[in-house]
């Protein structure tokens, strides 16, 4: 990456005195964020995220939806969590994507390209998990990148096909493969 810098914490003591590390990929002026992980075990364990676009969540905080990836992905029995986005503009509203020049970000394509190829190499699990707000166009683009159709899994589908969000969704919620 040319224009990112990563940023991360010392490690602290989480939930359970578990040893807890973050992390956040951020592009050198801050707009965009490309990858955000959180570890509380060994590092082989990571369930990765594909969601919409990242919020306020940094490598010192974290934001509801962080927290929720972080209670599944314990409850599927990963130790931490990689999160990528469709879009890498930071924006707290999903509509503030649709009025930016460049909500993808510039270096957000490879970034999501080499976490397929790592995930395929490693046999770690995807997760898609936009929910209803991503252009069908951005999906398509995404689809087509090598292995992403083949290594992806969701939380359910919404009405329209595409993978649920994970913020409001019942704690069993499974994992199935997407598409199906």
């Amino acid at each position: 990456m040319t224009d990112a810098a990563l940023f991360e914490t010392d490690p602290v003591e989480g939930p359970a005195g578990t040893e807890y590390r973050s992390t956040a990929v951020l592009s050198a002026d801050g707009l965009y964020r490309y990858e955000l992980t959180r570890e509380w075990g060994r590092p082989s364990g990571f369930l990765t995220w594909i969601m919409l676009n990242p919020s306020t969540a940094d490598a010192q905080a974290d934001d509801p939806t962080i927290r929720r990836c972080i209670g599944f992905a314990k409850s599927f029995g990963h130790t931490g969590i990689r999160v990528l986005n469709l879009y890498a503009l930071r924006a707290t509203n999903p509509a503030d994507l649709w009025t930016a020049p460049d909500p993808v970000g510039p270096e957000n394509d490879q970034v999501l390209a080499d976490e397929l190829m790592r995930a395929t190499r490693d046999q770690s699990v995807v997760v898609a998990a936009w929910g209803a707000n991503a252009r069908q166009t951005r999906v398509d683009q995404f689809l087509s990148f090598p292995r992403a159709a083949s290594t992806l899994r969701s939380l359910g589908i919404t009405k329209d096909g595409q993978p649920r969000h994970p913020l409001y969704l019942p704690k069993t919620a499974p994992l199935t493969r997407w598409p199906a």
